[in-house]
């Protein structure tokens, strides 16, 4: 009797173990997780790696491509615009030749992408663009919601106002009762309304889909003002028909620090980029520029040596070679010959550094270490 229920007991338990294990197995099969081989899986993208739904990576798609794609703007003199040869021109085009100097080889293996204010999000998100440098404004909801990571900021600017030289207009509390004109798919449509809400004065704001439309209205008397970032307005202000008629308003109603700007979950990619930019500051510091970086080849400050690819091996980190930054400064310049070339002293703009000067002369532009 004893054996037969320890039988019994033993028949039960088997029953029960192979049960859970077909329960099991089950569990597995509709969650996906038995193998590893999920299709949906597998197509998402891989943040370590950096690999994108297609299981390409951005440097090597742009590698492959022989070009850099560059989403930019052609409106924009200074900073990006189509010049007389019909080539462009400025100092956001310059930092994507930079990347194409350091990955490619040649500063010159760069296509630009003219983008409004408005689609230049997507055109990143969906990979129509490498890269976006077209003085974006660096906030958190960009670098969040958009699944979009910016790198090192290129230009600290901040918003102003543009009114004409005649209007009797001297200060944002003049512009109660104004018309305002602003570009659409801006930081500037809400640091507008946060500002004026805040000083409780009244206006009308008008929208427009691009700079452009923007600029001809206002010369044109439709709206009494336009606000945009600092630097564009000084730089728009040299295409009106007499720039002396203008006015930009001393205030200054945010912050807007301008840098290039990645797709999120391709940390390769964005490492490169932060580096390039990283560069172009390390070699202003070090002294170092387009016209002396040969001599300094053989330089035995080994922080030069590192900077140029002599030895260390970081450019092999990043996955391009490792002189990227000899290339970058050789090809492109540091950046005090970037800014000078575009918004400096010899130019129609003639912009002070300021807050972008190097950390040494009392500015904020600063280069970790290269190491």
């Amino acid at each position: 009797m004893v054996k037969q229920k320890k039988s019994l007991s033993i028949f039960l338990a088997s029953i029960m173990l192979l049960f859970g294990l077909l329960l099991a197995g089950c569990s597995d099969e509709e969650t996906g997780t038995d193998d590893g081989n999920n299709t949906e899986d597998n197509e998402s993208t891989n943040d370590s790696t950096g690999e994108t739904d297609s299981g390409t990576s951005t440097l090597a798609t742009v590698t492959d491509r022989g070009t850099l794609i560059l989403g930019g703007n052609n409106q924009l003199p200074g900073f990006g615009y189509v010049n007389e040869d019909g080539e462009y021109e400025g100092f956001d085009i310059d930092f994507g030749k930079a990347i194409a100097a350091a990955v490619l080889g040649d500063a010159e293996a760069l296509e630009v992408r003219p983008l409004s204010a408005d689609e230049r999000f997507t055109a990143l998100q969906t990979g129509e663009v490498d890269v976006l440098i077209r003085n974006t404004t660096w906030t958190t909801t960009r670098d969040t919601d958009l699944g979009t990571n910016f790198g090192p900021t290129t230009f600290y600017d901040g918003q102003g106002i543009m009114v004409r030289a005649d209007s009797g207009i001297e200060t944002v509390q003049d512009l109660a009762g104004a018309t305002i004109g602003v570009e659409t798919g801006t930081t500037t449509e809400l640091n507008l309304a946060d500002q004026f809400r805040k000083l409780g004065i009244e206006y009308t704001q008008q929208v427009f889909d691009d700079a452009d439309s923007l600029v001809a209205a206002y010369e044109a008397g439709s709206v009494d003002a336009w606000t945009t970032d600092k630097s564009g307005l000084a730089s728009r202000k040299t295409t009106l028909s007499d720039p002396s008629a203008h006015k930009i308003l001393t205030e200054t109603l945010s912050k807007e620090p301008l840098g290039p700007d990645v797709r999120e979950g391709d940390d390769q990619w964005f490492d490169i980029v932060q580096w390039v930019t990283f560069a172009t500051m390390e070699g202003e510091e070090l002294g170092i520029n387009s016209e002396n970086v040969d001599d300094f080849l053989d330089s035995e400050d080994p922080v030069v040596r590192r900077l140029l690819g002599v030895e260390g091996g970081l450019g092999t980190m990043l996955g391009i070679p490792d002189d990227f930054a000899y290339q970058v400064i050789k090809q492109v310049g540091n950046y005090e010959e970037i800014f000078n070339r575009h918004l400096g002293p010899d130019t129609i703009f003639g912009l002070e550094r300021g807050v972008n000067e190097l950390w040494t002369n009392g500015g904020v532009l600063y280069s970790p270490p290269f190491r």
